[in-house]
């Protein structure tokens, strides 16, 4: 009997420590880098992930500017330019002189 659970490409769960919504086969949660599975079972399941896109930037408020407010949002389209998904990430606040680094990675997993 195999001990794994069959999953499907591109189904999702939720990560019992951060609650965000991962994919089902994910050993690791990529939010909170908490594992999910151990043992044989994480080492069978265990892929190479390809980093298909990273975008990093930083904001800078300047010094005789006032404050500002933020909103990180994502938002997903398909090959037809639907919409797939929109999440704000996070909010916040920039005072003069302040800066704040943005990050954004998508990484490919092959399934199999």
């Amino acid at each position: 009997m195999n001990a794994s659970r069959p999953t499907t490409v591109g189904r999702t769960r939720v990560c019992p420590h951060c609650k965000a919504t991962i994919l089902d086969s994910a050993a690791v949660c990529p939010g909170c880098n908490h594992h999910l599975r151990f043992g044989k079972l994480a080492l069978s399941e265990q892929r190479v992930a390809k980093s298909a896109l990273r975008i990093e930037g930083t904001v800078r408020q300047p010094p005789d500017a006032q404050a500002c407010e933020y909103s990180v949002v994502i938002e997903v389209r398909n090959e037809r330019g639907e919409q797939v998904s929109r999440q704000v990430v996070g909010v916040g606040a920039l005072q003069p002189q302040e800066l704040r680094t943005f990050s954004l990675s998508v990484e490919l997993l092959n399934k199999g």
